[in-house]
C-alpha cells in the first residue's frame, strides 16, 4: 500500500513522500520493552498532568450554576419552558454557597476569561519548551494554575474583575502545557509510537472532564461550591511534585533509563531532528500543511469548547436536570471521548506499522471520522426535540467520535517538524484558542430565551465549522517531514 520513500521531498508539496513518517535512512531499530519503559511512564504521568489541566479548567462550569443567583438568571437568560422538568423535584442538601448577581452575559464573560490567558503564552511556550525543555514550564504552568484555583473562591468575593482576572493568570499558566509536552514527546516518542503514546497523554484532559464534572456536582449538592476549587488546587499541587520528581526532558538526561530503551528511540529519531539553533520562521510559516492543521484545530475547538463551556447550562436549561444529574451526564460524552482517543491511538500506530498505511492517509482518516461523525450528531441532538435520552445518547457520540482526532490532525505536528513541534503546536492552538474566548459569548448571545431553536442554531453552527475544518485538512495536510524542518535545508539555505 505504500512505496519505499526515494528521498527527500523536493518540496513541501509534494505527495509521494506521504508514504512514511521516516527519512530515507532512518534506522527502524527494534522496538524496546513497553512495560515500566521511561517513556510510557513519561505519558502515564502527563496523563495525570492534563487530567489535572482539564479538571482546574473546566470546574468552573459545574460551579458557575450554584455560584449564581436563579432569579439573575431567569431574569436574563431564561430557562426554557419547551421541555418539561424531566428530574423529580429534590431537595437540596446545602444552601450556603455563597450567590452572586451575575447576568448571563457577565457569564459569558467569566467563562471565556480563561482563554484571554491561555492563548498569550502558546507560541512563547513552544518557542522556550524548544530551547530550554518542556519539564520546567509544564510543572510550573499547572502548578501556577492549581494556585490561582485555590483562590477563586476569594476573587469571586472581591468582584466580577477579580474573578475575571484571576481566570485570566490561570490561562497563562495553561498555555504553555500542550505546546511543552509537544516539544517533550519531539525527544521522546519515536514515530511509530507516536500516536500511542501522545494519545495515552493527551487522554488525560478527556478523563479530567470525565471526573471533574460530576464531583463537581456532588461537590456544589453537599457542600459548598468553594471546595470545588479548593480540591482540585490541592491535587495539581500534588501532581507537580512527583513530575518534578520523576520526569526528565530527554532520554539522555534521565536517570533510570535503560541502555536499550535509550539507544531505541535516539536511533529512531535520528534522521528526524534538527541541530540548528535557529527556527526557520518565513519558511514555517509560508508551510501550507501547517495552515491545514490550524484551520482543522480551529475548527475541532469551535464544537469542543462551546460543549465544554455550556453544556452543563444546556442540561439544565433546556433538558431541565438538576445540578447532581447535570454532572454526570456533562461528563458522560467526555468518558466516551477518552475512551475513544486510547483506542484511536493503538488503531492509528497498528495500521502504520502492521499494515503498512501511509502516516498522511491515517492522519486524513482520523481526522474526518472525528470531525465529521461529531457534527453529525450534533446537529441531530438540536432536532430531536425534548426525548432526554436520545439527546444525551447523541451528544455522547458526538463527543465520542471526536476522540479520533487525537490521534489524526492533533499530532500531525510531530509528522512534519519534530524539532519544532511545541512552537507549530503554539502556533495552531493560538488560533485553536478563539473559539473558546468568543465561543461562549456567542453561545449566550444566540440563545436569550433558551429555547430549542435558538440552540439548534448553535449547534448547526459548530457542526458546519467543523466539517469545513475536516475537508481542509484533508485536501492540505501532509505526512513527511517537511524540507525546512531539518538541518540540509538550513544548510542549503544559509
Amino acid at each position: 500500500m505504500r512505496s519505499p520513500v526515494r528521498g527527500l521531498p523536493l518540496n513541501d508539496g509534494d505527495e509521494g513522500t506521504d508514504s512514511t513518517p521516516l527519512l530515507q535512512g532512518s534506522p527502524r531499530a527494534e522496538a524496546a520493552v513497553v512495560c515500566c519503559s521511561a517513556r510510557y511512564n513519561l505519558a502515564l504521568l502527563a496523563f495525570f498532568g492534563f487530567f489535572v489541566v482539564y479538571a482546574l479548567r473546566v470546574n468552573l462550569s459545574v460551579a458557575l450554576v450554584d455560584m449564581v443567583n436563579s432569579n439573575t438568571t431567569l431574569a436574563e437568560n431564561s430557562t426554557s419552558s419547551e421541555c418539561p422538568e424531566h428530574s423529580v423535584p429534590i431537595k437540596v442538601h446545602n444552601q450556603t454557597g455563597k450567590k452572586y448577581q451575575w447576568d448571563a452575559e457577565t457569564q459569558g464573560w467569566i467563562l471565556g476569561s480563561f482563554f484571554y490567558g491561555y492563548i498569550i503564552t502558546q507560541i512563547p511556550g513552544g518557542y522556550i519548551a524548544s530551547k530550554v525543555g518542556g519539564k520546567l514550564l509544564l510543572g510550573f504552568g499547572i502548578l501556577g494554575t492549581a494556585v490561582f484555583t485555590v483562590f477563586t473562591p476569594l476573587a469571586a468575593d472581591l468582584g466580577v474583575g477579580f474573578l475575571i482576572a484571576v481566570r485570566t493568570l490561570e490561562g497563562l499558566g495553561e498555555g504553555v502545557t500542550f505546546p511543552a509536552m509537544h516539544a517533550m514527546w519531539s525527544s521522546w516518542a519515536p514515530p511509530l509510537e507516536r500516536s500511542k503514546l501522545l494519545s495515552i497523554s493527551y487522554a488525560g484532559a478527556q478523563l479530567g472532564t470525565v471526573i471533574a464534572l460530576p464531583l463537581s456536582g456532588i461537590i456544589c449538592f453537599y457542600m459548598d461550591w468553594v471546595y470545588v476549587f479548593y480540591l482540585f488546587g490541592i491535587v495539581g499541587i500534588f501532581w507537580f511534585i512527583l513530575w518534578i520528581w520523576l520526569v526528565s526532558d530527554t532520554p539522555e538526561t534521565h536517570r533510570a533509563i535503560s541502555p536499550a530503551e535509550k539507544e531505541y528511540i535516539l536511533s529512531s529519531l535520528r534522521n528526524q531532528l534538527s541541530s540548528q539553533k535557529s527556527v526557520p520562521w518565513i519558511p514555517m510559516l509560508k508551510s501550507l500543511p501547517l495552515w491545514a492543521i490550524v484551520v482543522a484545530h480551529f475548527s475541532y475547538n469551535w464544537t469542543f469548547y462551546t460543549l465544554l463551556t455550556l453544556l452543563p447550562t444546556y442540561m439544565k436549561e433546556i433538558l431541565r436536570f438538576n445540578v447532581q444529574e447535570n454532572g454526570f451526564l456533562s461528563a458522560l460524552p467526555y468518558f466516551g471521548s477518552w475512551l475513544c482517543m486510547i483506542l484511536s491511538g493503538q488503531a492509528a500506530d497498528n495500521l502504520r506499522a502492521k499494515w503498512n498505511f501511509s502516516t498522511i492517509c491515517v492522519r486524513r482518516v482520523f481526522s474526518l471520522v472525528g470531525m465529521i461523525g461529531p457534527a453529525v450528531f450534533l446537529v441531530a441532538a438540536g432536532y430531536i426535540g425534548c426525548d432526554y435520552s436520545l439527546a444525551v445518547v447523541f451528544l455522547t457520540i458526538s463527543t465520542t467520535l471526536g476522540g479520533f482526532g487525537s490521534s489524526g490532525f492533533s499530532i500531525n505536528h510531530l509528522d512534519i517538524a519534530p524539532s519544532y513541534a511545541g512552537i507549530l503546536l503554539g502556533i495552531t492552538n493560538t488560533f485553536a484558542t478563539i473559539p473558546g474566548m468568543i465561543g461562549p459569548v456567542i453561545a449566550k448571545s444566540l440563545t436569550p430565551n433558551n429555547t430549542i431553536r435558538e440552540w439548534q442554531t448553535v449547534f448547526c453552527i459548530a457542526a458546519a465549522i467543523n466539517v469545513f475544518g475536516a475537508v481542509f485538512f484533508t485536501l492540505f495536510g501532509k505526512g513527511e517531514v517537511q524540507n525546512w524542518a531539518v538541518s540540509d535545508y538550513h544548510g542549503h539555505r544559509n
